[in-house]
Order: structure tokens, then C-alpha cells, then sequence
């Protein structure tokens, strides 16, 4: 249940602004929910914050996630929603428009909301070539993860758009599900080396600049190159670049990567003390199933972390209580 108010306790009053969470976490995906559902099986006061903006929302179905394979993307979440919901997390639907030390996690339009932990799980986009048809075909029969679709369009007739150097390898790799692949080069150079391997491997290399995909009655039905060609295919594949969804993570002045992708250990903490980053704003490869276990990680690192404050915290008043008078 997507609740607009924090609650407090069991009575479900609203917020005063005095209230502190131990945790806010924001972003409603895999990673946040996993991490949101432990945390509040741990008895902590965790609050969820959410924009609505999923990166697999185009998907269908998602696959590999073990006793959920061929689910929706969005059943999922409606599901993690409602577990976290038993165990008194909030969630709120909204999007953080500046955090102050402390944490004090600004919404807009909307209250403050005050926690001890962070933990970032805002996920990426998918910025894709820009070619007409693109956008309107991603998630449906233009794909990106073969581990994630290919086995759906198995034995069909596939391409490899080159527009990242990653783009042989996903060539490579398509061969394990259908004998009939093709790799447009568009504008991808590749190396003689590249050239001998994809040819040893049976993947047909087409030159030529894309400039549309071809779409027939809903479906795709090949890709037109700049001299005319149209090559039939029924699923293409795309090498997208990831843009992690880091705003926070900047602001907040959390170290990061030569690559420009923030740096975390094994359990999803930053260089900033007290903020945690997971899932996909963290680690472009993780599917559904590797950001839950991520988020499941953080919490545990959370609630050990927050667990050594309350003790410390303890421990000086009650040092404090048995000075004298």
C-alpha cells in the first residue's frame, strides 16, 4: 500500500517532522524493497521513498529470479510493496529533491523526512541510439540482456546492433540460442581480430549504417540500412549506455569510479558514512534477482552499523547514570 503520510507507530499518526527513521531508502525497486523488507523484519523504522520510475518497466516479464521467473516487472514490485507493508515500512510515493546533513531528505512539494541511515537504490536509465522505432520497440522485441530475453526468442532470426564495442561480445553470446545471427556493424569499427571471431563463430557480419526498424502490425520485421537494405529480423538486440540515477549520490560528495560509477564494498556502503548505495545506480550489470540479494546485503550491514550506535549510545548513558551526584 502506497501510503502519502510516515507513520509514527501503531496508531498510524502523521508525521510531526520530529520523527527519526533509521533508515530512508529511496528507490522502490528490487534492491530498495529487498532491503526495506528485511530491515523491517529487524523491527527498525524504515520509511521507503519512490518516484515510479522503474527501469524494466517496458519488460513484460522478467526472468532468472528464482520462483518468480516469467513474472512482471510491475507484479513484482506490487508484491514487495505488500510485504513490506506487513512490517511496517512506509512508502511514499514521491521524488527527493535535495538531502542536508543529518540526514534530512527534502521531497518535493513534500515533508522532511529524518533518518539516521540512507540507503540509495535510484537505479539507471537506458540511453539508446537514436534511431526511429527505437524507443517504441525496448523491452518488446528490441532487447538488451540476452540472459534476460534471449531464450524467448530462441531459433529466430537476430541481430546485434553495433553501437558499443559490447556489442560482438552480445553477438557471441546470442549464437548459444539461435544459429542465425547477424551483427550490424552501424557504427561500430571493428578490430580484424573481432572480424575472425565472428566468422568462426557463425555470426554474419552486415555492413552498414541503420537508420530505422521496421515494424509491421505491432511487430518488428527487420532493420532498414541507409542504402535501402532491409534486413529481416524478428528480435534485436542493443548495447545501451547506462547512465546511473546519481544525482544524490553527487550531492552527498560519495566517492566514485574512473568510469564515473559510485564506489561501494561488498555490502553497498559509500565513502560517505551512513549512506549505502545498491542495485543498478551502483552496478549496471545486476539483474532483478542480483539487486534484491544486494539490497538483502545492505541491510544486514545497516542494522549491524545502526545496532553499534544504539549500544554506544547506551553504554554512555548509562556511564552518565552512575555518576554520582
Amino acid at each position: 500500500m502506497i501510503r502519502t503520510t510516515v507513520n509514527t507507530g501503531s496508531d498510524g499518526a502523521a508525521s510531526t517532522g520530529d520523527e527519526i527513521h533509521d533508515v530512508a531508502v529511496i528507490g522502490a525497486g528490487a534492491a530498495g524493497l529487498s532491503a526495506a523488507l528485511l530491515l523491517g523484519r529487524a523491527r527498525r523504522k524504515v520509511v521507503v521513498i519512490d518516484a515510479g520510475e522503474p527501469r524494466n518497466a517496458p519488460a513484460a516479464h522478467m526472468h532468472g529470479f528464482l520462483s518468480r521467473d516469467g513474472l512482471s516487472p510491475a507484479t513484482l514490485l506490487d508484491l514487495g510493496r505488500a510485504e513490506t507493508d506487513r512490517y511496517g515500512v512506509d512508502l511514499i510515493r514521491g521524488r527527493v529533491e535535495h538531502i542536508d546533513p543529518g540526514y534530512d531528505v527534502r521531497l518535493e512539494g513534500g515533508p522532511v523526512i529524518r533518518a539516521r541511515r540512507l540507503l540509495v537504490a535510484t537505479g539507471l536509465r537506458d540511453e539508446l541510439p537514436d534511431l526511429p522505432g527505437i524507443r517504441e520497440r525496448w523491452g518488446r522485441d528490441l532487447l538488451h540482456c540476452p540472459y534476460c530475453h534471449a531464450y524467448e526468442v530462441r531459433d529466430q532470426p537476430l541481430a546485434v546492433l553495433g553501437t558499443h564495442p559490447g556489442a560482438v561480445h552480445q553477438a557471441l553470446l546470442l549464437r548459444q540460442w539461435s544459429e542465425d545471427v547477424i551483427l550490424l556493424t552501424h557504427t561500430l569499427e571493428l578490430s580484424p581480430q573481432e572480424r575472425e571471431q565472428l566468422e568462426a563463430f557463425g555470426v554474419t557480419i552486415v555492413e552498414g549504417r541503420a537508420v530505422r526498424l521496421v515494424v509491421d502490425d505491432d511487430r518488428l520485421r527487420g532493420v532498414e540500412l541507409i542504402d535501402g537494405r532491409v534486413i529481416p529480423r524478428t528480435a534485436v538486440f542493443v548495447f545501451p549506455r547506462p547512465v546511473p540515477r546519481d544525482d544524490l549520490l553527487t550531492l552527498l560528495g560519495c566517492t566514485k569510479d574512473e568510469q564515473g560509477w559510485v564506489v561501494t564494498d561488498r555490502t553497498g556502503r559509500t565513502s560517505v558514512p551512513g549512506v549505502w548505495a545498491v542495485g543498478n545506480v551502483a552496478d549496471p550489470r545486476a539483474q532483478v534477482v542480483a539487486a534484491a540479494g544486494m539490497g538483502s546485503t545492505a541491510a544486514f550491514a545497516l542494522n549491524t552499523d545502526l545496532l553499534h550506535e544504539d549500544v554506544e549510545q547506551a553504554a554512555a548513558r548509562h556511564r552518565a547514570a552512575a555518576v554520582p551526584a
